[in-house]
C-alpha cells in the first residue's frame, strides 16, 4: 500500500502537525485589545458622550459613524489581506489605531484642543472621526485576527484549538471590563464620572495592547494553504446567495439578534443609572452578570450536535426568553430595582441561546459552498453592523427632545423602550422568520464559532 504522505510536500506535511500550546495561546491572546474594547464601547461611549456634555442626537451621530466605518472596512479587508497577505502586519496596524483612536475618544475632543474652542458642532466631529478611526482599526485587526486560523494549520484539531482559544480570550477580556469597571467606580467614587470611564478605557487599553505584543512575539507570520484540489474550484458568484430564500431568512435573523444584544448592552447604563436610580457600581455588575450567564450556557451548547429543529426550538426558547425579559424591563418600577438582577440572568441565557443559534444557521446556509463562504460571512456583518448603527442613532436622537428619566407618550421612558420593547420585538419577528426557515436536516459537529463574533 502507498504511504500518501509520500507525496506530500514538507510545508503541506508541516502544516498538518498539531500546533503546540505555546502558539495556540499566543494566538488566542491576539483579539483581546479588540474584545475588551468593544465591550466598553457598546457599553459605556453613549453615557460617557452624554455625560461630557453632547446632546443625544450628536451622540448618536458618533455611535453611527463607527458603525459605518466598521461595516465598509470589514467587506474590503479581508479581499486587501488575501490578495497581499502580511496578516501580523495588518493586525499590528489595525491594533494601533484602536489604541491611539480609544484613548483620543474617551479622553478629550483633541481638534477642539487644537482649535482652542468647544463648539458642539467641533466636539461632534472629532469624536465622530476617532470613533470612524477606532472601528476601521477594530475591523481590519478582526479580520486579520480570524482569516489567520486557516493559514496557521490545516490540522482539523489544532483549528478547533485555536478558536476554542480565541473564545477564552473573548470570555476574559468582557469579563476584566467589567472587573475594571467596577474597580473604578468603587475606588474612584470622589472624583467625576468622566475621570472614571477615561481610567477605564485607559487600564484596558493597556491591558489589551500587552496582550498585542504577547501575540505579535510569539505567532509566526502564517503562510497561504493552497491544496491542489482547491485549484478546480471556481468562485461562486453573488447572484448565487441573492436567488437563495434562505440567504435572506438567515440574514434577518441574524440581524434582528445582533440588535437585541447590542441595543440592549448599548442602554443598559442608561437604564440602571436613570430608570431605577440604582447605584454606579449597577453599570459594571449587572453587565458582568449578564455575560457571565451567557458564557455558562454558550459552553453547555458548545457540545450539542445542532438539527434544523434543534436549532429552530433553542432559538425560539431564547427569543421567548428575552420577550419575557422585555416585558419585565418595561413594566419594572425603581422601587423593585433589585428584580433587575434576576432579569439579567435571563437576558444572558437568552442571549447565549440566540447568538449560538443564529451562528450555526450561517452555517447550515453555506454548507459544503466554501469558496462562497467570505461573502455570506462579511455581507451579513455589513448588514448587522450598519443596522445597528441606525438603531442607535434613531433611538439615542429621540432622547434629544424626551430625556431617558421623562415619560414618553407611550407612559414609559425612551431608554425602558430601546431595552425593553425593541430587542422583544426583533426577538418575536426573529422566531417567526426562523420558524418559516427550511434548513437542510444535517447533523452538526459542536459547535465552535464565537459567541461574540
Amino acid at each position: 500500500m502507498v504511504n500518501m504522505r509520500d507525496n506530500e510536500s514538507p510545508y503541506e506535511a508541516q502544516m498538518e502537525e498539531p500546533l503546540g500550546r505555546v502558539s495556540i495561546l499566543s494566538y488566542g491572546s491576539g483579539h483581546m485589545l479588540n474584545d475588551i474594547t468593544s465591550s466598553c464601547w457598546f457599553t459605556y461611549l453613549l453615557v460617557f458622550l452624554t455625560d461630557v456634555g453632547l446632546s443625544p442626537g450628536d451622540a448618536a451621530v458618533v455611535m453611527l459613524s463607527g458603525q459605518l466605518a466598521d461595516g465598509f472596512t470589514t467587506i474590503f479587508a479581508g479581499e486587501l489581506m488575501d490578495r497581499f497577505g502580511h496578516f501580523k502586519l495588518w493586525h499590528a496596524g489595525g491594533s494601533i489605531l484602536v489604541a491611539i483612536s480609544f484613548s483620543s475618544v474617551f479622553g478629550s475632543c483633541v481638534p477642539c484642543k487644537l482649535m482652542g474652542t468647544n463648539s458642539s458642532t467641533l466636539e461632534t466631529v472629532g469624536y465622530s472621526t476617532f470613533a470612524a478611526i477606532f472601528n476601521v482599526g477594530w475591523a481590519v485587526t478582526q479580520v486579520a485576527h480570524m482569516s489567520m486560523v486557516n493559514c496557521m494549520t490545516s490540522n482539523p484539531s489544532s483549528r478547533v484549538s485555536l478558536v476554542s482559544c480565541r473564545n477564552a480570550f473573548t470570555m476574559v477580556a468582557n469579563l476584566s471590563l467589567y472587573g475594571i469597571a467596577l474597580l473604578m467606580f468603587t475606588l474612584l467614587q470622589s472624583v467625576s464620572v468622566l475621570v472614571q470611564y477615561r481610567w477605564i478605557a485607559y487600564v484596558s487599553i493597556s491591558l489589551g495592547s500587552c496582550f498585542v505584543v504577547i501575540f505579535l512575539v510569539g505567532t509566526k507570520e502564517p503562510g497561504s494553504i493552497q491544496h491542489s484540489t482547491d485549484k478546480n474550484l471556481s468562485r461562486i458568484s453573488w447572484a448565487y446567495w441573492f436567488k437563495r430564500v434562505l440567504y435572506y431568512q438567515v440574514a434577518l435573523v441574524y440581524t434582528l439578534t445582533r440588535l437585541v444584544t447590542n441595543v440592549s448592552q448599548a442602554f443598559l447604563a442608561f437604564y440602571v443609572i436613570y430608570d431605577l436610580e440604582m447605584p454606579q457600581s449597577s453599570k459594571a455588575l449587572i453587565p458582568a452578570i449578564i455575560y457571565v450567564c451567557s458564557l455558562i450556557v454558550s459552553v453547555i451548547l458548545q457540545e450539542t450536535r445542532w438539527s434544523s429543529w434543534r436549532l429552530k426550538l433553542y432559538f425560539s426558547a431564547g427569543a421567548v426568553l428575552w420577550i419575557l425579559s422585555g416585558l419585565g424591563i418595561v413594566l419594572l418600577p425603581s422601587r423593585l430595582h433589585n428584580v433587575m438582577y434576576a432579569i439579567s440572568i435571563i437576558i444572558g441565557a437568552a442571549n447565549a441561546l440566540m447568538t449560538v443559534t443564529s451562528i450555526s444557521m450561517e452555517g447550515v446556509l453555506v454548507g459544503e459552498d466554501l469558496n462562497g463562504c467570505a461573502f455570506v460571512y462579511g455581507s451579513l456583518s455589513f448588514v448587522d453592523k450598519v443596522s445597528c448603527g441606525i438603531a442607535l442613532y434613531i433611538l439615542e436622537s429621540y432622547q434629544g427632545t424626551i430625556r431617558s428619566n421623562l415619560v414618553t407618550a407611550f407612559g414609559y421612558s425612551v431608554t425602558r423602550f430601546g431595552l425593553g420593547f425593541v430587542p422583544a420585538a426583533c426577538s418575536l419577528l426573529s422566531a417567526i422568520v426562523a420558524y418559516t426557515m427550511d434548513l437542510p436536516d444535517t447533523r452538526r459537529r459542536p459547535l465552535v464559532e464565537p459567541l461574540l463574533a
